[in-house]
């Protein structure tokens, strides 16, 4: 199967998830605090652990199966987890410095980059 089509899949089953919590969250816990985003995000950071430790150390699970699962519904649900995979796998490698330059550039910049968009649309509007 076509991996996009493997990857769109599981996006949209991430993507469901992640818009279940939310809505789950904000009735229970209110809106005070962005919970459902802390929620996915630790969730689905463990959850990618799980799944990057099972593939790791039983290798013969199919790459259809990895994109679905990672990249797909994990990725649909949050991309934290990915973020995450890819700072412990610098670690893991020894590249500690890196790892800390990628995760802090990585939050530092991206929250940036989110207020000059905001400005951006503010200047047109």
């Amino acid at each position: 199967m076509n991996s996009f089509i493997v990857v769109g899949l599981g996006g949209a089953i991430g993507s469901a998830f992640r818009h279940a919590v939310n809505i789950g969250s904000a009735r229970l816990l209110g809106v005070g605090f962005p919970y459902g985003t802390f929620v996915v995000n630790v969730a689905g950071s463990l959850a990618m652990g799980i799944l990057a430790g099972y593939f790791a150390f039983r290798g013969e699970t199919q790459q259809a199966w990895r994109l679905f699962l990672a990249t797909g519904i994990l990725g649909g649900f949050t991309t934290f987890s990915a973020f995450s995979l890819d700072v412990a796998l610098l670690y893991e490698r020894g590249q500690l410095w890196l790892a800390l330059t990628y995760a802090v550039g990585s939050v530092v910049l991206s929250i940036l980059a989110l207020f000059v968009g905001l400005s951006i649309v503010r200047q047109f509007t």
